[in-house]
């Protein structure tokens, strides 16, 4: 009776001790189980475009174990806690056999710790050095596994581990000491991973790379001994060197990163392709190689049926000060030079004011004060909308701007999405060479609803961005974008052009050569070019046609093998000729009388000194081309400009006379000497 009393007594100690122990542990404070990880853009397949620090400067990112090589998993149980699975966050055997072995050698000679309480030390920044850390850790430890799953403690594990430096967790230690994503990994890194963490310090791999290399060999020497990789993979992983430096975070397109990250932390999925977002920014630094160092340079390939951006470039280099490389140049207002022509024609033949076979007059023309002339001061008299459209003749989309009225092509700008930056009152005609700020991402998106078929669909950068049908806007018909696109695939490419097919494309240089521009076009693919300076000073000698076309072919060279053909004509598309057209569709307006040719210079009966250049002759009026006679001898045909050099003839009286198309003329006598 007594024994069982005792036995009683006993039990009844035991429950209270062990209510009491329960109760200590269920009333452990928890610290802190969330933290900042680093904000991380991806592409449209999740890969790492950017990732950002946190606040501390730490990396510090997200991860979850089906983004882990499952061989870094059984090496770092096997290695750190062979009984992660089974203990509640105390291993009793393994702390049995630590205290032994201490006794008997008179100095710790394994240690006992499990992973949850490298967990729970780890979030209390706690020390392991002391009988009271180590009795804390304990005890936080034992509330952790009570109140959070295996799963749940592993990922803070992953998340905390310290790798060396301002590296936490194993996801930043992969990338920034491997260059790689964990997913995948061999002995040698997955165990390089696992032996860091024990003395991140003293075996950082870009300053201890020997002691970082003895750490992961035994790691590698006990995983084999304990059949976890064949003896063979460790002996030969052990000869491979340790990582002798911090590798690069990914940093790809940082302009578009920034714009994610300014809408708020966390992860941000994007529509770009990582390789063609890197190729596109390696084509832009070697392409811009060795030209003027403020030269910057932007780029945008999207795909034109699903509006989605691919690739984005805001400048050469997102660290060149000198050429402000900072700014996305993207986003920047620019005037789009001839660029917007094309519209200006597409809207025209959907009014009935044009065909791309009607004759149109390319002439000195005045609308009030404004007479615009052509790039290069020539005229080229009656010639056919499509190859006004190819040369990109000024006069003749002014003539059709001033038919439509300047504030359409306003309305048709905004129709497609694009806020137009217009200084001053009411558009005028300036606005289709040019007279209006818009940005290349806008500018895309024009082009876009050209390859569509007319249907503008805003351009998206995001993922969770919306698209569909429902936000695309009609700005031309379907038979008038193709017609325009029909047009410009005509326009001979540039002589660097890169893979076969055509491309429906269109250069433009804005006034004082400021920007330059290329835009275009194939079955798949829509891009835009820009270069230019930052700060809007001139670049002398840039043209669209020369510094930009190439480039924009060889972005649709990236993106394409081989260029996607052009959609075929819609149904209802006029396909005639000039003579087959309407009799008002032949010739666009009113036949205008040609002013009659003056021959300005030289004046009549003057006096020249001979000179080796030439005598400079100046005409007026008339309908090119021009041809030059001298004394009834033909010296030149063909020309366009009304001013040229007349080939010397030698000292004497000569007799200059000019003939135009029509077989108008004028003449002048002069005495050279």
């Amino acid at each position: 009776m007594k024994r069982l009393l005792v036995l009683v007594v006993a039990l009844w100690v035991t429950a209270f001790a062990r209510d009491r122990f329960d109760a200590f542990i269920d009333d452990t404070t928890l610290p802190v189980l969330v933290h900042a990880t680093s904000p991380e853009v991806r592409d449209r397949n999740g890969a790492l475009l950017r990732a950002y620090t946190i606040d501390d400067g730490l990396w510090r990112m997200n991860v979850s174990s089906d983004q882990v090589d499952p061989l870094f998993f059984k090496m770092l149980f096997a290695y750190e806690d062979k009984r992660f699975h089974s203990h509640k966050g105390v291993d009793l055997r393994a702390t049995a056999r630590a205290a032994g072995q201490a006794l008997r050698n008179g100095h710790v000679v394994s240690g006992a710790s499990t992973l949850t309480m490298q967990v729970a030390r780890l979030l209390e920044d706690g020390t392991t050095g002391q009988w009271s850390g180590k009795l804390r850790q304990m005890r936080l430890a034992l509330a952790l596994e009570r109140q959070l799953t295996k799963d749940e403690i592993m990922a803070l594990y992953l998340r905390l581990a310290p790798y060396g430096g301002n590296v936490e967790g194993l996801r930043a230690a992969s990338l920034i000491w491997l260059g790689k994503e964990p997913t995948r990994l061999t002995p040698a890194e997955a165990a390089l991973l696992v032996a860091l963490p024990q003395a991140p310090e003293s075996r950082r791999p870009d300053r201890y790379p020997d002691a970082a290399r003895v750490a992961r060999n035994r790691v590698l020497m006990r995983m084999a001994n304990a059949g976890v990789i064949p003896m063979a993979a460790a002996q030969s992983d052990r000869l491979d060197p340790a990582p002798l430096g911090r590798k690069q975070m990914p940093q790809l397109a940082p302009h578009m990163a920034d714009r994610a990250i300014a809408l708020g932390p966390g992860r941000h999925d994007l529509t770009l392709d990582r390789s063609l977002q890197e190729s596109l920014e390696d084509l832009a630094r070697r392409y811009m190689s060795g030209r003027d160092e403020h030269l910057s340079v932007a780029l945008i390939l999207a795909d034109h049926k699903s509006g989605e951006i691919l690739a984005s470039v805001g400048s050469k280099d997102y660290t060149d000060m000198i050429g402000q490389g900072f700014v996305d140049m993207t986003q920047a207002q620019r005037s789009p030079g001839s660029t917007l022509k094309p519209l200006v024609y597409g809207l025209a033949f959907d009014r009935g004011l044009a065909h791309p076979e009607t004759l149109i007059l390319d002439t000195p023309v005045q609308f009030g004060t404004y007479a615009p002339q052509n790039f290069d001061g020539a005229y080229r008299g009656e010639l056919p909308v499509r190859r006004a459209l190819q040369l990109s003749l000024n006069i003749p989309v002014i003539r059709l701007t001033e038919a439509l009225g300047p504030a359409h092509l306003m309305a048709a700008l905004e129709r497609a999405g694009i806020e137009p930056g217009l200084q001053g009152g009411a558009p005028g005609l300036a606005l289709a060479l040019g007279g209006v700020g818009v940005t290349l991402e806008e500018m895309v998106q024009l082009y876009a609803a050209l390859a569509r078929g007319g249907e503008a669909l805003p351009l998206r950068w995001r993922a969770d961005q919306y698209g569909g049908e429902d936000a695309a806007r009609r700005i031309l018909s379907p038979a008038s974008a193709w017609q325009v696109g029909n047009i410009l695939a005509d326009v001979a490419p540039p002589a660097s052009a890169g893979p076969p097919g055509r491309v429906a494309y269109k250069t433009g240089t804005s006034y004082g050569h400021r920007d330059a521009w290329a835009l275009g076009w194939t079955g798949r693919h829509v891009a835009g070019v820009w270069i230019g300076r930052p700060d809007g000073t001139p670049v002398p000698g840039a043209f669209g046609g020369a510094l930009a076309s190439p480039l924009l072919f060889e972005v649709l060279g990236r993106a394409e093998a081989r260029l996607e053909p052009l959609a075929p004509p819609p149904p209802e598309t006029l396909l005639v000729s000039r003579a087959q057209l309407p009799e008002p569709l032949q010739r666009f307006g009113p036949r205008e009388p040609v002013p009659t040719l003056q021959l300005t210079f030289p004046p009549d009966g003057a006096l020249l000194t001979a000179t080796g250049g030439g005598v400079p002759v100046k005409l007026r009026g008339g309908l090119p081309p021009y041809t030059l006679l001298a004394d009834g001898a033909v010296l030149a045909t063909g020309l366009r400009r009304p001013e040229f050099l007349a080939p010397v003839l030698g000292p004497g009286f000569t007799t200059l006379s000019v003939i135009d198309a029509q077989g108008a003329s004028g003449r002048v006598s002069i005495e050279l000497r």
